[in-house]
C-alpha cells in the first residue's frame, strides 16, 4: 500500500483516545521480545473490544499522539540470523497474519503493525498470553476476569460481522455509481424524504441509510457499495457472486464471477440468466399462454437474501447456478430463521439474523422486502403464476440451497390453482409437495383429502384428476364463449340501438370485461378494433364517422334492420347494456 493509502489510517489512529487498548504508539523501541509481547497483547485486546484489528505504530509520541517519525525499520531487523518478522511469527501461538507497513507521512518515516484480533483462542507469545490494561501491557493470567471474558467472547461469534468498521477503508473506496444508485433506491423506499436526499452529502446519506457508522466505512458499505479493488479490506472474507450455466448433463457451459459493489452486480448476475419465454396451454384458452420462466422479482429477492444471510467468515462465494429449467441459489451458513413453515406463517420479523446491520441496510436501500416477509411473498408470486413453489433445502448445516423451477411440473396442479382460488397458502404448499412426490404431514394430508384435491394412498399421492376434469368442463364453456364474436357484435348493435352513436372508448368499456380473461388488456383492445372493422367492412352493420381513433360509430341501414328484427322477435334491444 502507498503512503496516500496509509496516511488516513494513521490520522484515524492518532485521533483515538489515549486509553484505547487495541492501539499502541512507540517511537524507537526495537526490542524483539517487547514487540512479540505487544503483538499478543494487542491481538487479545482487540478481541475483547470487538475490533477486527489492533495496531502498533512507530513514529508517534505515546503521551501526546504527535507524529514525530521513527528510525525503526522492521524489514532490516534480525534476531540472530533470522529476520524479525519470521522470528515473531514462529513464536506466536496461534500464528496470526499480522502485516507490516512502512511509509512516509510528510517527512516523517512511520511503521504500522496491523494485528488481527484473536479468534477461537487467546494469542500467546513464547507460550505466554498478554493483554493491554489501560496503556500498560500485562500478563493475562494476572487479570482472571479479563481472561474469563476473553474466553467467553472467543467461544461464540463476536458481535455483528457486517457492522464492523474497516479503519483502513475510506469513502474513496466506495463506487460513485453505486452510491448514486443507492440514493435513488433510498428515495423509492422513503418517498417522504425524496426531496431532502439530494441535499445530503455522501457521508450524511450513508449514515442515514445505515450503511456507514459516524462516517466510517463498514463491511456492509464495502459489500454493497465498495469498488471491486477495495474488496481486499474484507480479506479473508469474500463478497462475490458466481453465475454458472449448466447443460442437461450438469456440464458447465459458461460462468462469471461478480464482485462489489453488489448493489449493482447482483443485477448483472440476474441479467446473465436466460429468462426465456415459456409456453403452456391454459384451460381457458385455445392458444398457448406465454410467460417468462422466472419472475424477476422472485430471482432478485432470492439473490438479495443470499447476500443478506451469507456467512462471510467462511470465505465462500454466493452461487447462482442455471440449469435447463431451474435456478439454484446457495449461500454459506445454516438457516437462522427457524423452519421454513415458521417463516411462512410468521406475521412479524424473526428475532435473530446473521448480519443484522447488512440486512437493515438492504431494506433501507430497497434491495430486500421488509425483513422476514420476502420469502412468503416469493411463494405467493409463484402461486399466482401457477408454477411450482420455491424449494428450500435446509438439510446441510454448512449452506442454504434454494431451487426455483421455471416450468410446469404437473398440469393437474396448475389446473387446480386456476380453478380453486380459495386455497390457503398452507394448502398450496401441501399440494406443491404432492406434485413433487414429497411426504405430507398428517394435517396436510387430511386437509387436501377433505377437499378432494389428492388421490391415492400415502406415500403414493397425486393431485386429483377429478378436480382437473371438472376444470376442463368449465374451461370448454369459457373457450367457446370467449371465441364467439357474434355475441360481441350483437352487444355493439344493441348499444347503438339504445344510444344512437358511440365512441371507441364507449365500446371498449362495454366489451373489455366480457372478453375472456386469457387475453391481456392490449390483446382485448386489439380484438375490439378488429371486431369493429369486421362489422364495418364485411357485415356492413356499422360505420365510422370522423378520424380513425376519435371516430363516432353509428348503425348503417343494415344495422338498423337487425335492431328492428330483434325487437319484433321480442328480444330486449337494450338487455345487457350498462
Amino acid at each position: 500500500m502507498t503512503s496516500s493509502d496509509l496516511t488516513p489510517l494513521l490520522l484515524k489512529l492518532v485521533g483515538t483516545p489515549k486509553e484505547t487498548e487495541w492501539v499502541e504508539f512507540k517511537r524507537n523501541n526495537t526490542n524483539p521480545e517487547e514487540i512479540g509481547e505487544y503483538l499478543s497483547a494487542i491481538s487479545n485486546s482487540a478481541a475483547l473490544h470487538r475490533a477486527t484489528m489492533g495496531y502498533i505504530v512507530w513514529g508517534v509520541e505515546d503521551s501526546t499522539h504527535r507524529i514525530v517519525g521513527t528510525s525503526f525499520s522492521p524489514h532490516k531487523e534480525k534476531v540472530g540470523n533470522e529476520e524479525l518478522e519470521s522470528w515473531l511469527l514462529r513464536l506466536l501461538t496461534p500464528r496470526i497474519d499480522f502485516r507490516i507497513h512502512e511509509f512516509k507521512c510528510g517527512e516523517q518515516f512511520i511503521v504500522i503493525f496491523e494485528v488481527p484480533a484473536a479468534s477461537h483462542t487467546p494469542v500467546k507469545f513464547k507460550q505466554q498470553e498478554f493483554v493491554r490494561i489501560g496503556s500498560y501491557k500485562k500478563r493475562l493470567a494476572e487479570f482472571p476476569e479479563k481472561e474469563r471474558q476473553l474466553w467467553l467472547l472467543l467461544s461464540r461469534p463476536v458481535g455483528d460481522w457486517s457492522a464492523q468498521v474497516c479503519l483502513r477503508a475510506t469513502l474513496n473506496d466506495l463506487d460513485p455509481r453505486a452510491i448514486t444508485h443507492a440514493r435513488n433506491q433510498y428515495k423509492v423506499k422513503n418517498p417522504r424524504l425524496a426531496n431532502e436526499v439530494d441535499s445530503w452529502d455522501d457521508q450524511s446519506f450513508l449514515n442515514k441509510a445505515k450503511v456507514c457508522i459516524d462516517g466510517q466505512v463498514t463491511r456492509t458499505a464495502l459489500i454493497l457499495l465498495g469498488r471491486e479493488e477495495a474488496e481486499h479490506h474484507l480479506s479473508p472474507s469474500k463478497a462475490q457472486i458466481t453465475w454458472v450455466l449448466k447443460d442437461q448433463s450438469g456440464v458447465e457451459l459458461d460462468y462469471t464471477h461478480l464482485f462489489p459493489p453488489l448493489i449493482l452486480n447482483a443485477e448483472e448476475a440476474f441479467k446473465n440468466v436466460r429468462n426465456l419465454t415459456y409456453r403452456y396451454m391454459r384451460d381457458d384458452s385455445l392458444f398457448p399462454f406465454e410467460i417468462n420462466k422466472y419472475d424477476p422479482w422472485v430471482i432478485r429477492e432470492a439473490l438479495h437474501n443470499c447476500i443478506a444471510h451469507q456467512d462471510y467468515t467462511r470465505g465462500g462465494r454466493i452461487n447462482l447456478v442455471e440449469e435447463e429449467d431451474a435456478l439454484i441459489l446457495t449461500n454459506q451458513g445454516h438457516f437462522l430463521l427457524g423452519t421454513l413453515e415458521q417463516v411462512i406463517e410468521r406475521d412479524s420479523p424473526p428475532e435473530v439474523y446473521r448480519n443484522p446491520f447488512l440486512a437493515n441496510a438492504m431494506v433501507s436501500l430497497n434491495m430486500i422486502d421488509t425483513i422476514g416477509s420476502g420469502i412468503k411473498r416469493m411463494f405467493h408470486k409463484q402461486r399466482k403464476r401457477f408454477f411450482p413453489l420455491p424449494d428450500y433445502d435446509l438439510s446441510d448445516p454448512e449452506r442454504v440451497r434454494v431451487r426455483i423451477t421455471g416450468k410446469v411440473l404437473d398440469e393437474n396442479y396448475t389446473r387446480v390453482l386456476m380453478s380453486t382460488t380459495d386455497l390457503s397458502l398452507a394448502e398450496v404448499i401441501a399440494l406443491d409437495k404432492t406434485q413433487k412426490r414429497l411426504p405430507l404431514t398428517d394435517e396436510e394430508f387430511r386437509s387436501l383429502k377433505a377437499r378432494g384435491l389428492v388421490e391415492g394412498r400415502r406415500p403414493n399421492l397425486f393431485v386429483s384428476a377429478k378436480v382437473a376434469a371438472a376444470t376442463d368442463e368449465r374451461s370448454r364453456y369459457i373457450k367457446l364463449r370467449g371465441l364467439d364474436n357474434q355475441h360481441y357484435k350483437e352487444l355493439v348493435i344493441l348499444y347503438l340501438c339504445k344510444f344512437g352513436r358511440a365512441k371507441r372508448q364507449d365500446l371498449e368499456e362495454l366489451l373489455l370485461e366480457k372478453i375472456a380473461d386469457a387475453l391481456t388488456d392490449g390483446q382485448k383492445r386489439r380484438k375490439i378494433g378488429n371486431l369493429l372493422q369486421e362489422m364495418a367492412r364485411q357485415d356492413k352493420t356499422i360505420r365510422a364517422e370522423g378520424a380513425t381513433r376519435a371516430a363516432a360509430w353509428l348503425l348503417t341501414e343494415k344495422g338498423r334492420e337487425k335492431c328492428e328484427e330483434k325487437s319484433k322477435l321480442g328480444r330486449n334491444p337494450v338487455r345487457g347494456i350498462p
